[in-house]
């Protein structure tokens, strides 16, 4: 099963694993140009995520089945404004691809996913991002706090939801 975690927001984290040991992460930016309407984030997001996550012709029963995939997302706290906006809009382009494709999703609190890796709901960005990198390497260190998440985002996903 091919995993797609997404830590959303203007820079959206990222960490995918394609069922094998390999793990890929980085950091997508969704920056608007002088001139542009908010909805042009959305634009881009939605031909990024199209790009992760390639639609394939599928003949038979068991290619469907090798199709399979899951996305999860930090569920960030709310507290108005811009960010949440932001992050509300993010969230159901990813509900709408996932609707489209037949793919589930789920949603993660920051509170639950911060416990899960630190054992503190409270943990703040360091800590977490240390945590992160002694319990799952990737090899160079994160480009943001935003890859961090999203990795440890993959790593609940595959332990917690999918079972690996």
């Amino acid at each position: 099963m091919m995993v797609l975690a997404l830590d959303l927001g203007v820079r959206t984290g990222w960490a995918l694993s394609n069922g094998g040991s390999r793990v890929e992460s980085g950091v997508q930016t969704f920056d608007l140009k002088r001139g542009e309407s908010p909805g042009m984030r959305y634009i881009r997001f939605n031909r990024w995520l199209s790009e992760c996550l390639p639609l394939r012709s599928a003949s038979t029963l068991e290619e469907k089945m090798a199709d399979d995939a899951l996305l999860v997302y930090e569920l960030a706290h709310h507290r108005g404004g811009a960010a949440t906006e932001l992050h509300l809009g993010l969230a159901t382009r990813v509900q709408e691809f996932c609707a489209r494709r037949g793919y589930q999703h789920s949603g993660v609190h920051s509170a639950r996913l911060k416990k899960w890796v630190t054992g503190h709901g409270n943990a703040d960005k360091d800590m977490m991002q240390t945590v992160t990198a002694a319990r799952w390497p990737i090899g160079r260190e994160f480009l943001s706090d935003d890859e961090a998440d999203a990795v440890a985002l993959l790593a609940y996903a595959l332990a917690e939801l999918v079972g690996q």
